[in-house]
């Protein structure tokens, strides 16, 4: 009994700290749109805040190890950093320049594309049910970005599509490079933007209030990585796959809530075609994790 218990807390631990994570990351796009700064300044900020926590984090999360401390990335490790750091640019530039619904969902197409881009460099085999999702979410957002044909906005989402696919190739790479230290990967990727930033803008240059919300968009995208992190060691991935399609609808309200951003019509039917594919997905794959 007291077994069933602790597992049962445990289990309660991970869900909450998923579901945090979940909310730290569903705060990106409001914190982008208020920002009053360009891309870079953004990236630099949250590069410099989020690599110094990332990198506490992985010393104290080692600090019971009996064994030193790896710090070598290596080119594995500095090539995942690379391909974090442009995915991390795509992903604020895109919230820049479109609405902060399209860029939520066409990030939750990522798994689908990680799928996609593994059957490619891995000829590892795409499940039916993954496919069959991936094309309903293929098709979601080409209404999405189809209707932003002429706008302002086709830019942002192209950068988006962009990111999706960087992202996409980021998870690849952890699975190809399994040896690699992920966390300091991260940090790498944060730290990257930081030092190559300051030759594009200069990140001094902002106000008080773009100031602290810089710092909070670093705490919170730090704080985020770190609640995801811990959560996915205690519940299943199928659990927090299911849990994280939760970001998209939550960062639908924010930007709605805070920002006053109602997207377009199209944006909602393609939004919702890839809500029920992401979830239909994520419940089937929690099921049969169950059932197993």
């Amino acid at each position: 009994m007291p077994d069933q218990l602790t597992d049962k807390s445990n289990q309660i631990l991970g869900i909450s700290l998923v579901l945090a994570s979940t909310v730290a990351f569903s705060l990106s796009g409001v914190l982008t749109k208020a920002i009053e700064s360009d891309t870079w300044t953004i990236a630099v900020w949250r590069g410099l805040l989020g690599a110094i926590l990332i990198v506490g984090y992985f010393f104290w999360q080692n600090r019971t190890s009996a064994a030193p401390t790896e710090l070598r990335l290596g080119w594995r490790g500095w090539l995942l950093a690379s391909v974090g750091s442009l995915a991390s640019l795509a992903f604020i530039a895109a919230f820049k320049m479109t609405y902060v619904a399209n860029v939520a969902v066409i990030y939750a197409t990522v798994p689908f594309a990680a799928a996609l881009l593994e059957w490619i460099l891995l000829r590892q085999k795409v499940r039916r049910p993954t496919m069959i999702a991936a094309t309903i979410s293929l098709t979601g957002v080409l209404i999405m970005v189809g209707a932003g044909v002429g706008s302002v906005n086709l830019l942002g989402d192209f950068v988006a599509v962009l990111m999706m696919f960087g992202n996409a190739l980021y998870m690849v790479l952890i699975r190809i490079f399994s040896k690699t230290p992920v966390v300091l990967a991260g940090a790498a990727s944060a730290f990257l933007l930081f030092v190559i930033g300051w030759y594009f803008t200069d990140p001094l240059a902002v106000s008080l209030h773009d100031g602290l919300l810089l710092t909070l968009f670093g705490l919170s995208f730090a704080i985020a990585v770190i609640l995801w992190t811990e959560g996915t060691r205690i519940i299943t991935a199928a659990e927090s796959g299911l849990l994280g399609s939760s970001e998209v609808p939550l960062a639908i309200f924010m930007a709605w809530v805070f920002l006053a951003e109602v997207p377009p019509l199209t944006s909602f039917v393609g939004g919702v075609l890839v809500l029920c594919a992401v979830l239909w997905h994520a419940v089937r794959d929690y099921q049969q994790a169950k059932s197993v």
